[in-house]
């Protein structure tokens, strides 16, 4: 590399996403079916884009306050305490962001000092341990187990805890795993959490996609409130991924702070896209029902057909991803996919992407039609017999 001394040591030494990493090897081949990437098949529904070519007709296309449109950041809290019984102020807890990624970086960005440790439940988002690190903190990774649902137990947030322990990364319902932690579960965990004094960053984007629970935010525990951030967006709820809207709600404190980078690197969210999410906050709940039921439809198909080919797979309670043991094979996960996508022309993620812990495990996406997944299937069930 040309100017290797001259990088960003700590970015230079960053892994490239995994999940990238098999899609550019499958944009090379022809006919390649993928189930990797988690993105609902839905078009954005009418009544949201006819609100975003509203805006640009009528030349709502300038700057907005760096923290977003008022009349979104309204709609956010209205939406929290309407969906979840939770209450923020729209003046002082919101900033609205370029989708939730950018909102992990400013908060990570926001809260670290270096050689802090972020305790981070894996199989992860690939985003947050490269985002850790470049914020100067240290991974600190704990292996959720299948045997407990893929929650985050209290024996082991307890075990990753040392002094230098800034916060704790909460991603229920989880991808890659489905997992969801019920107001139970935070409740065995929330004590740990208040003892230590520790902020628990809970990335929310899935919380619509919870099957047989209601969604349970551990921001409604009033006793650690002050040290909750919550992520959230409109992309999977909404099918609003191309529009990149998220948001942060925290204490005013760390609001403030957040703003100063984000006014710096962004200065704002696109604004037809917040016009958009006014009207998906406002008008959105009908949507997100119609998309709730399809996608339940497709879990309790594919797990059925996962299962019955030969590859052990829990019911994913959140989210619209399962995770299949794929240890009847003999096989890695990188090998798995690299195989697969070889032989049978089927892309999918390999579990260690998300972290050590994932492997043995592979990621499907059933954010795809039936008729795709079904196609998957077949290919998985031909390639899985010459392989057992």
């Amino acid at each position: 590399m040309i100017f290797d001394e001259e990088i960003n040591q700590t970015i230079r030494y960053i892994k490239p996403s995994g999940i990238r990493k098999f899609f550019d090897i499958a944009s090379t081949k022809k006919d390649v079916i993928s189930l990797g990437v988690g993105e609902p098949d839905f078009i954005t529904p009418w009544h949201i884009r006819e609100a975003a070519i509203h805006a640009i007709e009528k030349g709502r296309t300038f700057y907005t306050g760096n923290k977003g449109l008022l009349l979104l950041r309204e709609g956010v809290c209205s939406y929290y305490h309407r969906r979840f019984q939770v209450d923020y102020d729209p003046h002082d807890n919101v900033i609205i962001t370029v989708g939730g990624s950018e909102a992990i970086d400013i908060i990570l960005r926001t809260i670290m000092q270096p050689g802090d440790e972020v305790i981070l439940p894996t199989p992860a988002y690939v985003a947050y341990a490269a985002i850790i690190e470049m914020a100067g903190g240290k991974v600190v990774e704990v292996p959720l187990e299948e045997k407990d649902e893929f929650k985050l137990t209290p024996e082991a947030l307890k075990k990753a805890l040392s002094n230098r322990t800034k916060a704790v990364i909460l991603n229920f319902p989880g991808n890659p795993t489905g997992g969801v932690m019920s107001e139970e579960d935070y409740a065995k965990i929330v004590p740990i959490i208040k003892e230590n004094g520790i902020f628990a960053i809970t990335d929310e984007i899935y919380a619509e996609l919870t099957y047989e629970q209601k969604h349970c935010s551990i921001a409604q525990f009033d006793e650690i409130k002050d040290r909750v951030i919550v992520i959230n967006g409109f992309s999977k709820a909404y099918s609003m991924t191309g529009y990149r809207i998220g948001y942060i709600l925290a204490h005013k404190d760390i609001i403030d702070m957040c703003n100063k980078i984000h006014q710096y690197t962004i200065m704002c969210a696109t604004t037809p896209c917040q016009y958009a999410a006014i009207e998906a906050v406002n008008n959105g709940d009908n949507d997100i029902e119609e998309m709730f039921e399809s996608f339940k439809q497709r879990r309790n198909y594919i797990v059925k057909e996962l299962n019955r080919i030969g590859l052990k797979t829990h019911m994913p309670q959140g989210a619209f991803y399962v995770f299949p043991s794929i240890s009847c094979t003999g096989l890695s996960s990188e090998d798995f996919c690299e195989k697969l996508l070889e032989e049978e022309n089927l892309a999918l993620v390999p579990g260690n992407a998300f972290g050590d812990a994932g492997e043995g495990y592979v990621r499907i996406s059933y954010a795809y039609s039936l008729q795709e997944i079904k196609l998957a299937i077949e290919k998985l069930e031909h390639f899985l017999s010459n392989y057992r």
